[in-house]
């Protein structure tokens, strides 16, 4: 089926414990239906110098309705100066699931 309404959501966070905290908090608050946790290396350059860390990636399966409150909370929750917070759009959804999705993450 066809989905535009449902995003995946990404962040990393330098610490395990913290990203299983911010996942809770955030299926907790109904902002998203689940959070995925990942282990992940990363390059990038932070000031002025290229950083190499171990990271995990949080990915958010939400609606486009919750997004900005979704936003908002990760950016409460995040212990970065300057999170990554990106979305992507879910082209196409199981409808099940997207029912499921749907019914998990609040309407307000």
């Amino acid at each position: 089926m066809t989905s535009s309404t449902h995003l995946a959501v990404f962040t990393t966070i330098n610490n395990h414990a913290v990203a299983q905290a911010m996942a809770r908090s955030i299926v907790e608050r109904k902002l998203a239906a689940c959070v995925q946790i990942s282990a992940i290396e990363s390059f990038y350059t932070w000031n002025d110098a290229v950083q190499h860390d171990q990271e995990f990636r949080l990915v958010f399966k939400t609606t486009a309705v919750a997004y900005q409150a979704l936003e908002n909370a990760i950016r409460e929750l995040h212990s970065y100066e300057l999170p990554a917070i990106y979305a992507l759009p879910v082209e196409r959804m199981f409808e099940p699931y997207q029912a499921w999705v749907d019914q998990m993450v609040s309407k307000s």
